[in-house]
């Protein structure tokens, strides 16, 4: 699942494009099992390895810090969403989920990751 997911963020990259809004919503399962990243309209073209934007993007729930402190980002954004939608599949919520905004904002920001005892040394 994870694999396919990669490999789409690497193919999207590898024609210039930062998809911006990676998570759950935006992966659909086709008819013939593969995985399929949904909404483009958060997506820049054009993106070289240089390429930054500052723009605010996706969902809070899934912010990088960066983007919360309206700092430039580039395509590295995208492995950063990825990591956050990985540790929703292993959790169940995403890394800094808070009922609040301010605070869910505050734990981007500054808060460790916080990994549940749950989890065995693999994941």
């Amino acid at each position: 699942l994870i694999l396919s997911i990669i490999s789409g963020v690497d193919y999207l990259h590898s024609k210039g494009i930062i998809y911006r809004d990676l998570k759950p919503d935006n992966i659909i399962i086709a008819e013939d099992g593969h995985l399929k990243l949904t909404d483009f309209g958060l997506s820049k073209e054009n993106a070289d390895t240089e390429f930054t934007s500052n723009s605010f993007v996706g969902t809070y729930a899934y912010a990088a810090p960066e983007v919360l402190k309206n700092k430039p980002h580039g395509k590295s954004l995208d492995w950063y969403l990825l990591g956050a939608l990985l540790y929703e599949f292993l959790v169940g919520v995403p890394p800094f989920w808070s009922q609040n905004q301010e605070t869910m904002n505050e734990n981007i920001i500054n808060g460790a990751i916080k990994l549940p005892r749950s989890l065995s040394a693999n994941a």
